[in-house]
């Protein structure tokens, strides 16, 4: 029956690579396995499942001799599609959390390290994907509206169910078995054997990977929960100027940096944010034409954009010189809103909230809010408010700079009189433009450490009534001008080459 059942309904060519991809992962064929999951799955997806689901475990089990742990890893594939492509119902929702239990279950508590080996863009998905599905059911649960006496019902009875403790439990178990923080400080200390630090555990690529993008993981939930200073402190012993793990994997690459440069925006480190954001928009630049490849392509291009719009905001909180390229590309597509940060006033107010809207993640609430409660909405509104408090202390700095670059010695009583400011007022506004020049800058070490320096082109002191001003000129960088108008002419003259051919 099941068997006819499988036939009728489950395509030839799908059943084929169902069978393979089990001999794979049986036989621990990496790079087979890599090709399956990269490659056939989605082509498979596109011609057979695009607008609907794979088939369940239960109808392909006798395809693998009910092999139990391939029929977990491939329900965490199955729940993956249908989250992407679909709108999972709350039976999908609880199902996908049990089997991630199940799967986490067994690689964490069976007796012994696991014989498994998955490639790291399967085991960055994975974490990637638990953590994205807890973060789609917060906010879907914080929802009142909506929702059956069924479902309501269903989520009394199962309060556990995509559980923050929970969650946070199984990542920082990863990080603990794994013991990936330990071999982290042994690798940057000489004469100290990574290997017997590591254990049983960490010594296999599947739990010293999934400890170190757990860590990642942890930055993500830590800033989605709104607790920037301990998310920067599980990456305590991550060092960020070198490829590492997170490097291994594009789309952890880029997930890394987008979190910490959020969270450096958030506690006010606003040189930080500019600095790191600049770091990984530079890189997906450079390696943009190896990222159209990916599947991932466009949920890495929409996270781009959301940083350009991040970076805007905080280099007009600190300004600074940006790489060419990133520079035109946040002129490009955010143009209304830089004109308006550059103006100053209550205009800049409203482009910093409607850039913190588009750009910043989607907030959760540690502990459920009530049913009838809509908690998603008020605690985005709470770390934009925070975010927004920052931004009306700095409101008047575009407009005090572009006074103070046209002198080198200006009174008070003359500039208050120009921007029609109380002089006690304009004091104030100095003192924070004087302030914001001077942050707390990391230099080395752990990300929360750092040196305080003068930032910017402008300086300024106030002698008793009189501001003395000095500006540093920065002289135009050429090269990357340079460089990236050869890269357009190679371009154009292969489109050329290539029009002659055809023609």
């Amino acid at each position: 029956m099941l068997l006819a059942q499988l036939e009728t309904t489950v395509p030839e060519p799908v059943r084929t690579f169902i069978i393979y991809f089990h001999r794979c992962v049986s036989e621990k064929s990496l790079n087979e396995i890599q090709a399956a999951y990269d490659q056939t799955w989605p082509r498979l997806t596109e011609k057979f499942y695009s607008s609907g689901s794979w088939p369940e475990a239960e109808l392909i089990a006798p395809l693998v001799q009910g092999d139990e742990v391939f029929l977990t890893l491939y329900r965490e594939v199955y729940f993956r599609h249908i989250y992407s492509r679909l709108e999972p119902n709350i039976e999908q929702r609880f199902h996908s959390y049990e089997n991630y239990c199940t799967l986490f279950n067994y690689i964490l508590n069976s007796e012994g390290p696991v014989p498994l080996e998955l490639p790291n863009q399967w085991l960055w998905d994975m974490v990637d994907e638990f953590i994205y599905q807890f973060q789609s059911f917060s906010q879907w649960r914080a929802q009142p509206e909506g929702k059956s006496e069924e479902e309501v019902v269903l989520l009394q009875q199962n309060p556990q169910v995509w559980n923050t403790y929970s969650v946070l439990n199984v990542l920082y178990s990863l990080v603990q078995k794994s013991a990936i923080n330990e071999q982290l400080v042994a690798q940057a200390t000489e004469g100290q054997d990574v290997a017997e630090v590591a254990g049983p555990y960490g010594s296999l690529p599947l739990y010293r990977m999934l400890g170190y993008f757990s860590l990642i993981g942890l930055v993500r939930v830590h800033c989605l929960l709104g607790d920037y200073v301990l998310a920067l402190k599980t990456l305590d012993h991550v060092d960020l100027t070198r490829r590492t793990g997170f490097s291994r994997v594009t789309a952890c690459h880029v997930t890394t940096f987008y979190y910490v440069s959020f969270a450096y925006l958030m506690i006010g480190r606003h040189a930080d944010a500019v600095r790191n954001f600049s770091h990984i928009l530079v890189f997906m630049q450079r390696a943009k034409q190896y990222n159209t490849r990916s599947y991932q392509y466009d949920l890495m291009s929409r996270k781009a954009d959301q940083m350009h719009a991040l970076l805007a905001m905080a280099v007009a909180l600190s300004p600074a010189r940006l790489d060419e390229g990133v520079h035109s590309t946040i002129r490009e597509k955010f143009s209304d809103q830089t004109s308006r940060l550059a103006r100053g006033g209550q205009e800049a107010l409203q482009a910093f909230e409607s850039l913190f809207n588009y750009a910043s993640p989607k907030f959760i609430t540690p502990n459920a809010p009530a049913l009838e409660e809509e908690g998603g909405a008020i605690l985005f509104e709470h770390q934009r408010s925070i975010f927004l408090t920052q931004c009306r202390r700095h409101l008047l700095a575009p407009i005090l700079r572009s006074y103070l670059r046209l002198y080198t010695s200006l009174g008070v009583e003359k500039l208050s009189v120009f921007l029609d400011l109380p002089v006690e007022e304009l004091r104030i506004q100095l003192l924070n433009l004087k302030m914001a020049g001077r942050q707390l800058c990391w230099t080395s070490g752990s990300l929360l450490d750092g040196e305080r320096v003068s930032g910017g082109d402008l300086d300024f002191s106030l002698d008793q009534d009189v501001i003395q001003i000095a500006e540093s000129k920065v002289g135009r960088r050429y090269g990357d001008w340079f460089l990236r108008n050869c890269s357009k002419f190679e371009d154009l003259a292969k489109n050329l080459e290539t029009h002659a051919q055809s023609n």
